[in-house]
């Protein structure tokens, strides 16, 4: 990760529906920006997949077109939480999934989450966006740590957790809403003085760099 975002010359547009807190972020290989109305109909076509919905609590399944529209509505309210992003690849434009930093509740420490569209699997976008998503988060706010949930069910969301130098920390019962039934998640975190010794891996061989937009 990188602490030292670069600016970009292209001014930010207004359909971004971007707070100053939650910028447009860049990596070697996304863009992350807010949900567009024209990214509807791919976010209806990928979370239209048990393989993605039963590993994630609030995403219902069946998924329809109306689903993504009031995603995207509510996102744009921000409704869904504090930083709602699209992943687009920075190449094609594309859509390939979302990532988000919560909170639950004004006191809460936020929470990271992500879902990666089943034909962009294994590229390593999912642990590229949350590593841009934990630099923007510990450069810009002044927390002490991030949380994060998966499925004990889940290794590929394990791993980019691991990836992300976030630690176990026990597990836990979680409502999921495609399945209509509590299941065992595990839960981690990823404390300040762990990512600040984790800032420099861009430099090693493997490593990730993200850039904020408009910085």
């Amino acid at each position: 990760m990188s602490t030292q975002p670069q600016p970009m010359d292209t001014a930010r547009s207004p359909r971004d529906g971007l707070s100053p807190d939650c910028p447009v972020l860049l990596t070697e290989n996304l863009v992350l920006r807010a949900p567009h109305a024209e990214d509807i109909d791919a976010i209806a076509i990928l979370a239209n997949n048990p393989s993605v919905a039963t590993m994630l609590s609030r995403m219902p399944h069946p998924y329809g077109r109306s689903d993504a529209l009031e995603f995207v509505r509510k996102s744009a309210l921000g409704g869904n939480g504090n930083c709602v992003y699209a992943m687009t690849e920075a190449r094609t434009g594309h859509f390939v999934g979302c990532c988000a930093l919560r909170t639950h509740s004004e006191d809460a420490l936020p929470e990271i989450g992500y879902w990666v569209g089943e034909p962009h699997w294994g590229r390593g976008y999912a642990t590229e966006a949350a590593h841009a998503l934990i630099d923007m988060a510990f450069s810009t706010r002044d927390i002490i740590h991030i949380d994060a949930r998966c499925r004990i069910t889940n290794p590929a969301s394990r791993r980019v957790l691991q990836k992300s130098g976030f630690q176990h920390q026990g597990s836990c019962m979680v409502n999921v809403l495609a399945l209509g039934a509590t299941v065992a998640m595990d839960r981690y975190r990823l404390d300040r003085r762990t990512w600040v010794s984790l800032i420099n891996w861009s430099a090693r061989p493997g490593g990730m760099s993200s850039r904020r937009a408009g910085s």
